[in-house]
């Protein structure tokens, strides 16, 4: 087992204090948005060796594939990690985005190395040939945009807009009527694909009246029963004035999550985390394609190619208790599933549900990893990788620990 030192990634939108809070280290004072946890090659984790010094976790598992990641996971998934473990405090919106799905990815990356569109360009779509499906695990609560809401419920809100620019003599920008009829269709994913590409290719226009209809929430316009979503909307503004992903997130769920609640995301489900503290999982890969509430690239055609344009309700992960006590969060991925630990005075040590290689990272307290092969105690932030050769593994309260003990464990979902 090895000890781990990760990567924090500074973007504009992370929180200054609440990783560090969360992990009991002294802030930065600069934006932490994400703690990588991985082998992802773009910010690997180090590897505390056995001589004192470090490796590259994605090198060290390059010299023996086998050994780190278990048949397994090197048959389904090939020589890497298949899972990235990200800590990520979100201080104002990220971008609007969507993944793609694994073959979407491998043909993207290929045609962008074809055309020698270098590895570093903003201009580039594709970073690797791997899908992202992901979760997040709520540690505060936790806003975001999750998919599509059902087109019959946006055009209630879109109809509403109209409804209180005319009552006060104002004018209607000719785009929100256009919107409202695209919504009116009897094919929902020709509706939601209709007015999702008239907003996104609007420019000027949209632009213009996305101004038209927050200066009217600002003077005090009636919510009229749809607060949750116009009050997000003037508050996307805030961040993206005029941005066009403001109009478009009145086609989105407005989902809150409370600590303890987790969500997934699939390929194609366009989305945008907002506020809040969480633990975050997916394929290890770093395939964005945006489409809003962002200074940096948007290709609008490959983004339109990567969008399900169907309403299917927000992804929601219920817990499930194993016969062991197991807490698993399990999405419909092979690549992760994860598992929290909590660990209170007298508990027994908990097993590690580990099929294949694991991550773990201690958010409160102290615990001891424990396998036939040695043993590593972790503190509060301290996070370790477990090699498949390492199986089984338990979890148990370090001597001397008070109070409750609380771990996050992420392994594949190989067999599971």
């Amino acid at each position: 087992m090895y000890l781990l030192e990760n990567v924090m990634r500074p973007y504009a939108w992370g929180s200054t204090t609440a990783i560090a809070g969360l992990l009991g280290r002294r802030a930065s004072g600069r934006p932490e948005a994400e703690l990588w946890i991985g082998a992802h090659p773009d910010s690997p984790s180090e590897a505390q060796t056995s001589d004192g010094g470090s490796a590259r976790l994605d090198g060290l598992i390059a010299q023996d594939p086998e050994h780190y990641l278990g048949s397994a996971s090197l048959q389904e998934f090939g020589p890497r990690l298949p899972f990235l473990t990200k800590i990520l405090a979100a201080a104002q919106p990220l971008s609007l985005q969507v993944h793609p799905s694994l073959e979407q990815a491998r043909e993207g990356f290929a045609r962008e190395n074809a055309a020698g569109v270098a590895a570093d360009s903003t201009e580039r779509n594709y970073r690797d040939d791997n899908h992202k499906p992901e979760m997040l695990f709520a540690l505060t609560t936790f806003q975001a945009l999750c998919g599509f809401k059902p087109a019959t419920v946006s055009s209630q809100v879109f109809a509403h807009i109209i409804s209180f620019l005319e009552l006060a003599g104002l004018d209607v920008p000719k785009v929100l009527r256009s919107v409202l009829e695209d919504l009116s269709a009897d094919d929902e994913e020709t509706a939601l694909r209709s007015a999702f590409t008239r907003l996104i290719n609007g420019g000027d226009e949209v632009s213009a009246a996305t101004e038209h209809v927050t200066a009217a929430l600002r003077s005090g316009a009636p919510l009229g029963g749809f607060e949750t979503e116009l009050t997000t909307a003037l508050m996307l503004d805030g961040f993206y004035p005029g941005d066009p992903g403001v109009l478009i997130s009145l086609l989105l769920n407005v989902v809150s999550l409370e600590p303890g609640e987790a969500i997934y995301l699939p390929a194609g489900n366009v989305h945008a985390y907002i506020s809040g503290l969480g633990v975050e999982v997916m394929a290890a890969s770093d395939n964005v394609l945006r489409g809003g509430l962002t200074p940096k690239h948007i290709d609008v055609p490959e983004l339109l190619k990567t969008i399900q344009f169907a309403s299917l309700g927000v992804p929601m992960i219920e817990a499930t208790e194993t016969i062991l006590g197991q807490e698993l969060y399990k999405p419909p991925f092979k690549e992760f599933q994860l598992q929290r630990i909590e660990l209170k005075p007298g508990a027994e040590p908990m097993p590690l549900a580990q099929t294949g290689p694991a991550v773990v990272i201690v958010t409160a307290g102290s615990v001891v990893l424990d396998s036939p092969k040695s043993d590593l105690p972790l503190s509060r932030g301290d996070s370790a990788f477990i090699p498949a050769s390492e199986e089984p593994v338990n979890v148990h309260l370090a001597a001397g620990a008070s109070g409750t003990s609380i771990a996050f464990a992420v392994t594949t979902a190989l067999g599971a």
